[in-house]
């Protein structure tokens, strides 16, 4: 294997290459190869900016053509045929099923422009300066969406003072003996609290990073209801959770709840092509015209993949498809948990965005060398990276994923051996 390039070129920031020691060149659908022809099943998925797996045929057929017609590709936020194409099919496949009425705003590539953008929408619009965010949350790695994250270690990058942020226990934080819905409408309510009615709130619906912690849906709806008492504008960061992640397109359906601003991006290209998008109820968009902006927020190649994408979830076959494996990947994990509760103490999250909470970190990173020594990919997650993290791509087929877990039932023996 060689990685002199790597190693001689390449700053020390890198991580996944570290845990991954392998140089790859190929990938179709759930599986991915090394240079020795090695393969892969993939429960990473670019951390899930790849949710309808590796070069979906019905993603990329069209992003492939578009390519050799000598098309616009960079168009800033002018008016393009890709766009349009892409808002009509968005709106019509995804928001109008849905019941939902969106403002569309394009602010860059990535998530965490996403939240930036965000963020500073709900300030300019209730003229408040301060954001309440939560207990183990992850929005980004610019200094806003820093600032609302919750690990320690994340929160010194940047150098920085970290000002107008409101911590508050998530949903089962610390115990599920503690009601932080009611706590927040408490506070909120009494001015005798000291803690000052934030411009937004801000959330993802499962907390990917924070060790796969997943919201009910009971808190979920007091949360809305909590911001639309105090005048506060509900975010959801649905970056990772959505397009398609927890088996509805997006994370927070199973709820019945309408955010004033969804931030989606990772899988909304469905293709790894960077894409974000911020959803905006319509009479918070109080933009001024340039007043927001982007170099790379007219990616057209992302405009048709993710208008392909977009189309996919009009074809109730491909949505029971994706229902039928959120199903079946629930009943592998419970299995795990009950053949190796010495090791397993909880299973967590939803439909495909899946955790195995482990009774220490030491288990995972033995899961996790082991898994990938039998080809294998797996994440942790968590503070203390206790959780293994499980995002097979919800188009995986049924031999890929038991195939997958067949692995991670032998790392989870290997144990044993340890």
């Amino acid at each position: 294997m060689n990685i002199n390039a790597f190693t001689a070129h390449e700053s020390n920031v890198r991580r996944y290459c570290r845990a991954f020691p392998a140089v790859f060149t190929k990938a179709l659908g759930a599986t991915i190869w090394d240079e020795t022809g090695k393969p892969h099943i993939d429960f990473l998925v670019g951390s899930g900016a790849l949710n309808y797996g590796h070069n979906n045929p019905n993603i990329m057929g069209p992003a492939i053509e578009y390519l050799v017609g000598e098309n616009i590709v960079l168009s800033l936020d002018m008016h393009t045929v890709a766009k349009r194409d892409f808002i009509e099919a968005f709106v019509d496949s995804i928001l109008k099923p849905r019941g939902l009425c969106y403002k569309i705003q394009f602010p860059g590539p990535t998530g965490t422009n996403a939240n930036e953008a965000a963020l500073a929408l709900a300030r300019k619009y209730t003229g408040r300066s301060s954001v309440m965010a939560f207990t183990n949350a992850f929005h980004g790695m610019s200094l806003g969406s820093l600032a609302v994250s919750g690990s320690a270690s994340t929160r010194e990058l940047g150098g920085v003072a970290r000002h107008d942020v409101i911590r508050i226990p998530y949903d089962g934080y610390p115990s599920q003996a503690f009601d932080s819905a009611n706590y927040i409408d408490c506070v909120l309510s009494d001015p005798g609290s000291g803690i000052e009615k934030p411009a937004a709130i801000i959330l993802e619906t499962i907390q990917a990073e924070g060790g796969m912690n997943a919201a009910s849906a009971a808190w979920l709806i007091e949360i809305q209801r909590i911001c639309r008492k105090h005048g506060i504008v509900f975010i959801v960061d649905d970056i990772q959770a959505g397009a398609g992640r927890t088996g509805d397109f997006f994370s927070f359906e199973f709820a019945k709840i309408e955010p004033d601003i969804v931030c989606l991006s990772k899988s909304l290209s469905g293709s790894g092509s960077p894409f974000s998008i911020v959803l905006i109820r319509p009479d918070i968009d109080i933009w001024k015209p340039g007043e927001h902006s982007g170099t790379f927020r007219g990616n057209n190649f992302a405009f048709v993949t993710a208008g392909a994408m977009s189309k996919m979830w009009s074809d109730s076959r491909f949505t029971a498809g994706v229902e039928q494996t959120a199903a079946k990947l629930q009943g592998h994990l419970d299995g795990l948990v009950a053949k190796f509760p010495r090791y397993i103490e909880q299973k967590r999250g939803r439909g495909l965005m899946a955790g195995l909470k482990c009774r220490s970190p030491a288990v995972v990173g033995r899961v996790h060398d082991v898994a990938f020594e039998n080809g294998l990919l797996i994440e942790s997650s968590g503070p203390v990276r206790d959780v293994i993290k499980i995002l097979p791509p919800i188009t995986i087929t049924n031999v890929e994923l038991d195939n997958g877990i067949a692995i991670l039932d032998h790392a989870l023996k290997e144990q044993d051996n340890a």
